[in-house]
């Protein structure tokens, strides 16, 4: 077997996890979907060449979100709708992190939880935003997206939410109206982070409480330690132009808990993956090294399926000027910015191109490289998928 993929280890160790655990709904179809990706289980078609008789079958993706092998497709056909949306200025690179101390509430009810933690966020940034303190206008509207993690390198529970901003506002009233505003202190800060987990820590909690009323007072003496200590949010280094921009949204959109390129080997009954050192573990500036974790085989299921989401749940979420990027406000913000509108014609034909690039290369034969394939039989997908 060459180098294992994510199916490989639900295969060989599946049935010793589910001898002892058993599988919410989404879960199982993650499962299923994960096993059966690109497999006959998947159906597809049997392409055969025209000059050397040389034939192949292509199966589907499962178009699971929690699939590692579907993940860059899906990246790259997001990042192409997100193309138009990018405003030519900095932006910043937010993260909020829930405290540990919630981890429980999540593996009983995940979803008011998530809920809760999406819109204390959203609510925080847009309100912060819309203080002349910060914007030096009142009411402006900004831009930004959201994108929920769940994992830390080593696959523990690790809510946290990213958070990619513009770094300033539209004007929305009669007088500023149509007018982009830069922060006040620097074009490349928001807001400092003491003050965003102050605001952020009391909309969560009273979320919570309107979402799920049994949730805080479940917390018992934590609930109150909770007031007391400082709530981890991260401002990461300010982001150039809109490659950049786009760049570190590749990173962080549609990854999933652990990528195939991160199950280094099975060894027995353990599994051996790589994860990013630790700070205490390297030293300045060796952020991209390297280390090897090991653990069983159920042990490593059981901390994959965590975090398989309810199903209805959405990870990446857009506000203020992005939540209708097809609307009157993003285009403002372009004309203010004397950014030119977007060419849906230009942009059609670029597509048009890759498209055809793409089909040449698929269609032709990879063994002969002259002839073309074409399609000689087709497979439909099963009824039902594989059983875990």
């Amino acid at each position: 077997m060459g180098k294992p993929t994510l199916a490989d280890v639900l295969r060989l160790h599946g049935q010793d996890y589910l001898s002892r655990h058993s599988l919410s709904t989404p879960q199982d179809k993650a499962w299923r979907a994960i096993c059966a990706c690109r497999t006959a289980a998947m159906g597809g078609q049997q392409l055969a060449c025209s000059a050397c008789g040389h034939s192949h079958w292509q199966y589907h993706s499962c178009r699971n979100r929690h699939c590692p092998t579907c993940g860059a497709r899906a990246k790259d056909a997001w990042l192409q709708a997100r193309l138009n949306q990018v405003l030519d200025v900095p932006y910043t690179h937010l993260v909020f992190a829930l405290p540990h101390e919630f981890n429980a509430l999540y593996h009983q009810n995940p979803k008011p939880l998530i809920n809760a933690l999406f819109a204390s966020v959203s609510q925080t940034l847009a309100e912060l935003a819309a203080n002349p303190r910060w914007m030096g206008v009142a009411g402006g509207k900004p831009a930004f997206s959201l994108v929920l993690h769940t994992w830390s390198q080593d696959l523990g529970l690790h809510i946290h939410l990213h958070a990619i901003m513009a770094c300033g506002v539209l004007g929305q009233d009669s007088e500023e109206h149509g007018q982009w505003h830069t922060p006040v202190r620097k074009p490349d800060y928001l807001f400092p982070t003491r003050a965003l987990s102050k605001v952020w820590r009391a909309k969560f909690m009273q979320r919570l409480r309107q979402a799920a009323p049994q949730a805080v007072p479940s917390l018992g003496k934590a609930a109150q330690a909770l007031w007391k200590k400082d709530w981890v949010v991260y401002a990461k280094t300010p982001l150039g132009g809109a490659a950049q921009v786009l760049q570190y949204l590749s990173r962080y959109t549609h990854r999933t808990a652990i990528g195939n390129e991160r199950i280094l080997s099975l060894q027995g009954d353990e599994v051996v993956i790589s994860a990013r050192a630790k700070r205490s573990e390297g030293q300045a500036g060796e952020q991209g090294k390297k280390r090897t974790l090991r653990m069983s085989g159920p042990d490593f299921m059981g901390r994959f399926m965590q975090h398989v989401l309810p199903s209805g749940l959405k990870r990446i979420r857009h506000y203020g000027l992005l939540a209708n990027p097809n609307g009157t406000k993003l285009a403002q913000a372009r004309a203010a910015l004397h950014m030119p509108a977007p060419n849906p014609k230009a942009q059609e034909c670029a597509q048009d191109f890759m498209a055809r690039v793409a089909r040449v290369n698929i269609q032709q034969c990879p063994v002969c490289q002259q002839g073309r394939l074409g399609v000689v039989q087709t497979l439909a997908r099963a009824k039902h998928l594989p059983d875990p």
